[in-house]
């Protein structure tokens, strides 16, 4: 090889090194204002099905929905929220993540959720109709407070994370299989609920069709009977995965299941959820009238 060859081929090798030099200058959601050290390209924001540990530049998207017609204000902090309600455990872990800039927990965020029974019934709206053929919520009332069961908050701690014990909820018609979803921030704890502050973020929690399939042949479920909604049928859910609330479960019916997701939060923005939802439907009210079975007629106010 003559020293000409060898000059050039020298030449090639360090333009092909300062060109891979200026690709790993994008970088992903860090909030750093010093320049990028690492060996490798940061990862793109993108939704997640999972928790993003602290610190790891990497952002979840979540889409604000609909709140729906059943909320309540002026819920109990716990972790367990069942009241006595039964049907199949279901533990929901949520982890609250700032998109704004750092991609990191949030600390201190109250998570509020709530959703309906085995029967399809809400707390504080009983004789909403939920489709289908069931018995009349008074027949499983026990020891549960008819306007808070499975309604409630927790607080995040500095991994921006919640815990809470719920069970796996039922279906009414005409929506799919859901959890709603609030994050509070700027507000505090006052006695048992929360105070002051804004909702940042209003979702709802989704399930694959195949956990429902095995939950509602079981008791108390399988008393309501008729057909509910698939999930790429419903209103709300558009069919975006986890950034439209697609929750990734663990477990079984025999054991419980775990539900877990993470939610992209801007801490500054305040959403309400009012008026929100998949554009081809509603706010996933249920029909009116009595259903075929003993339950009462009428539906809740708006």
């Amino acid at each position: 090889m003559t020293e000409r060859e060898m000059d050039r081929r020298r030449v090639l090798a360090l333009g092909g090194a300062v060109l891979g030099a200026a690709g790993l200058g994008l970088t992903g959601c860090s909030g750093s204002s010093e320049k990028e050290t690492s060996s490798a390209p940061a990862p793109a924001a993108s939704a997640s099905a999972s928790p993003s540990p602290s610190g790891s530049g990497r952002c979840v998207l979540s889409a604000n929905v609909t709140e729906g017609p059943y909320y309540l204000d002026g819920q109990l902090f716990r972790k367990d929220i069942t009241e006595g309600k039964d049907g199949v455990p279901l533990t929901v872990r949520l982890t609250v993540q700032d998109t704004t800039a750092s991609c990191a927990p949030v600390k201190g965020a109250a998570v509020e959720i709530w959703h309906c029974d085995a029967w399809g019934y809400y707390s504080g709206f009983t004789t909403a109709n939920p489709g289908g053929s069931a018995p009349a919520e008074s027949e499983d009332a026990g020891d549960a407070n008819d306007k808070t069961y499975l309604r409630g908050y927790q607080l995040t701690g500095d991994d921006g994370a919640v815990e809470i014990t719920t069970i796996y909820p039922g279906w009414y018609t005409p929506r799919a299989t859901h959890i709603h979803v609030k994050v509070h921030t700027g507000g505090a704890k006052k006695g048992d609920t929360y105070e002051g502050g804004k909702a940042n973020f209003t979702g709802q929690l989704f399930f694959d069709d195949k956990y429902g399939d095995e939950v509602y042949k079981q008791e108390p479920y399988s008393q309501h009977t008729g057909t509910a909604t698939a999930l790429d049928e419903d209103m709300v859910y558009g069919g975006g995965g986890a950034r439209e609330g697609l929750t990734t479960v663990t477990g079984s019916v025999a054991q419980g299941y775990t539900a877990t997701l993470t939610l992209g939060v801007d801490p500054d923005s305040e959403n309400s959820g009012a008026g929100q939802g998949r554009p081809s439907g509603g706010t996933g009210e249920p029909p009116s009238g009595p259903p075929s079975g003993p339950p009462p007629s009428g539906t809740p106010g708006a």
